[in-house]
Order: C-alpha cells, then structure tokens, then sequence
C-alpha cells in the first residue's frame, strides 16, 4: 500500500512535508479569515490584530495535533485539519459591538467546555444522527463552500477589484495548472497538484504585481504568542449564544468525519474517532480562548483536499501542523502565506468543494433512496440552502435565532433533517398502495 494513502503508513518527514504543506497552502487564508472580521468590528489596534492572527495560527496547528495523535479520549486520531470557524463570526461581531471583546473570549472559553462534554457523551447522543441526517450535514456543508470557493476565485469578499480579468485569469491559470499537473505526472506525484496549482498561481500572481508585499515590511525573526491578550468576561447571554453554535459545530463534526472517513479510507468513523473528534475541537477552542482567538473546528477544505488526492497519513498532516505552529512563532513564513492571492487560492479549490457535494450525494445513496429518505433529504438541502440565500425569511425570528440560523445553512439543514426523521411515519406509510 502506498504509505501517503495509509493513515499509519511509514514515511519520513521530509518525503510527507510538500504533502503537509499543500494541506497548509489549502485553509491558511481561511484559518485567517474570521480574525480579520473580528478584529475589524472589535476596533483592534494593528498591533492587537497581529498579534491574534500569530495566535491563531498556533491554536490551529495545536489542535491539528490534537486531532491526530489524542490525549486520552480527546482528539479523533484522524488526519483532520482544524481552524479557525466561521461558524461564530455573525455572533461574535455582534456581541463585540455592544459588550467588547473580552465577552467574547469568556464565550469562547465556556462554550468550549460544553463542545468537550458533548464529545466525550457522543455515544449517548449520536442516535438522533442517523446515515442519512450525517449525507445531508457533508451534502450541505459542500454547498455552504461554493460561495467561498466563488468569492475567492473573484479575488476574496470585499476586494476592489473583483470579478477583474485580472483575477479571472490567474484563477483560470491556476485551475489549469492543477489539472494538468493531475493528468501528466504519474504515481504519487499526482497527489501534489494543489501544491503545484498554488505555486504557479504565486509566480504568475508575482509577475502580474498582485501579490500584497507589504507584509513583509518590518518583520521581526522571532516571536512569541501571548498568553490571555485579552481579559475574560463571562456574560450569560453570549454564553447561550455560543454554547448553541458549539452543539452546530458539533454536528458540522459529525459530518467532516463521516465526510473524511468516507473520501480518504472508504469506511465510516467508529464511535471513538467521532466523540474524539468532538472533544478534541471543544478542548482546542477552550485554549483558543486562552490565546484570545475565536472556536476552532475541522476545516472541510482539506477534507476536499484529500478526496482529491487520497492521502491520509498522520505524519503527512502533522508536518502541516507544525509548519503553522512554526509560522506563529516566525512571522516572515506567516507572511508568505498571507501574502497568497485569492483568487490563486480559490482557482486551486473550487473543484474541492464539488468533490465534497458528491460524497454526500454518494452517503445520501449509502443510505438509501427510499421514499423516507428521499422526503428528509430533499426538504432538509432545499429549507437549509434557499432560506439561508434569502436572510429576510428570518427576520420575524429573535436576534438570537437569527445569529444562528440565518447565515448557516449547516445548522438549518441539520435541525430540519433531525426534526423530519423524528416525527415521518416509517417507510411503508410512503409506499403506493395497490388497488
């Protein structure tokens, strides 16, 4: 077998690097991403915002390792790739604009520890998650990264020249340049085409002068992380707000390991992986919150990102890992990183987005097309995707609701799938009945 496609395969560390590294390359602006927005609305210094970014970027390679090799029934021993979420964006804007950013960390790090607990009591749970439920959380959680994939392949929300010829072309470049590398290059090699997509875009981006360089100016060689930036404040209303988008992202969980498990090593998860999974993001986000960072999870870009090239190996990962535990501690190599162009990054993944709407297609088939199964599936995608693309349907709803539901067509899919397989009548009550 070959070692990349092997979880516990034997490889050496310099072999697995570029394949560790092209998982880095894959979420690094991602991981970022959600820091940039806070630290916005919060108002912080650019002092303050560079110091939470180097944060991130240790909480993000910490729990990586976390993931991959647990303590004690903490981390799910998968090759999974963790980061900054998305998922607490909307709340944590909103609750850095009244109250500050110290509630925010005082939510982070309460809700943390009921994203633990949920983790560690998985199995008491899970039932309320059947195959089906799990197809439509991966199916949706493909559909929620189209529009990222879009966005970036514009040149990133925001950017003043969106949609350009300019990003359209080094995209289009950069797209190709994965396929072919994918096409022509034989046996493990093919593996790297990210990689390869992703530096090409660099050069070509270098050449066309669109690559930000004022990152570079005044780095410092060394520094280090600091512990506790910011000061606690525990508030009972951001508490519940994020102890609710902790129990989606648990959920978002259970899909990313049934998602991986299924596209790196055709089986399902066990028990074990799944409530280490759970645990293992609850843990990381709570020493997230030491840091002053925002709740970490698995990111389903790399899981997009090994349904292309099939490498799952624990070595191979954790050189990533430490590649972004180094970056915290080196600002020159996180600045190459950020310095990546988005639509570079976006030509490179756009097709993994896809790749994970097909696995869910192809658990939705697993589980079966009967007219049960059909009728969840097809209310669930169609509630959780249209109404989160029109936010007005939630406007009756309350604020806390709204932070929730309205922007995560996740957690929309999800309690609708539950809420559907709980209260429909069993198969036969679907069946025609003949004359």
């Amino acid at each position: 077998m070959n070692a990349l496609t092997d979880m516990n395969g034997s490889i050496s560390f310099w072999k697995g690097l570029p394949f560790g590294l092209q998982h880095v390359m894959a979420m690094f602006v991602a991981n970022l991403a959600p820091i940039f927005l806070v630290a916005a609305a919060a108002g912080m210094s650019p002092e303050e915002s560079a110091m939470v970014i180097q944060n991130g970027l240790l909480v993000a390679g910490l729990g990586t390792c976390l993931q991959l090799y647990p303590l004690w029934r903490v981390g799910g021993r998968l090759p999974m790739v963790t980061g900054i979420s998305f998922t607490y964006v909307a709340a944590a804007v909103a609750i850095v604009a009244h109250q500050g950013y110290g509630v925010v960390v005082g939510a982070v790090l309460a809700g943390g520890l009921v994203e633990l607990i949920l983790g560690l009591t998985a199995n008491y749970w899970r039932r309320f998650v059947p195959p089906i439920v799990s197809a439509i959380v991966v199916t949706s959680i493909g559909f929620s990264l189209l529009s990222v994939g879009a966005q970036s392949f514009g040149g990133g929300a925001g950017a003043k020249d969106f949609g350009s010829w300019q990003n359209l072309t080094l995209a289009v470049i950069s797209l190709v340049a994965c396929l072919a590398f994918q096409l022509l290059m034989k046996g493990t090699a093919k593996q790297l085409s990210v990689l390869f997509g992703l530096v090409v875009g660099y050069i070509v981006a270098l050449f066309m002068g669109k690559v930000d360089l004022s990152g570079f100016q005044n780095l410092q060689i060394f520094s280090l992380p600091r512990l506790m930036p910011f000061k606690p404040e525990f508030d009972a209303g951001a508490i519940i707000s994020f102890a609710l988008l902790y129990v989606v992202s648990s959920v978002e969980v259970i899909g990313d390991t049934t998602a991986l498990c299924k596209v790196g090593m055709d089986r399902k998860p066990t028990d074990r992986e799944m409530s280490g999974a759970i645990a293992g993001d609850g843990l990381i986000s709570m020493v997230s919150g030491l840091f002053g960072c925002l709740p970490l999870t698995s990111f389903a870009q790399n899981i997009g990102l090994v349904a292309m090239t099939k490498v799952v190996n624990r070595k191979v990962i954790l050189s990533g890992g430490l590649i972004l535990i180094l970056a915290s501690f080196v600002p020159g190599v996180a600045a190459v990183f950020d310095s990546l162009p988005q639509a570079v990054l976006g030509g490179c993944t756009i097709m993994m987005f896809g790749n994970i709407i097909l696995s869910g297609f192809q658990m939705i088939a697993e589980a079966g097309f009967t007219q049960r199964n059909i009728t969840i599936a097809a209310l669930s995608l169609t509630i959780g995707i249209g109404f989160t693309q029109v936010k007005d349907i939630f406007v009756a709803f309350p604020a806390l609701f709204q932070s929730i539901f309205s922007n995560n067509c996740i957690a929309v899919a999800f309690v609708v799938a539950v809420i559907l397989n709980m209260v429909l009548p069993g198969e036969e009550r679907f069946q025609v009945s003949k004359p």
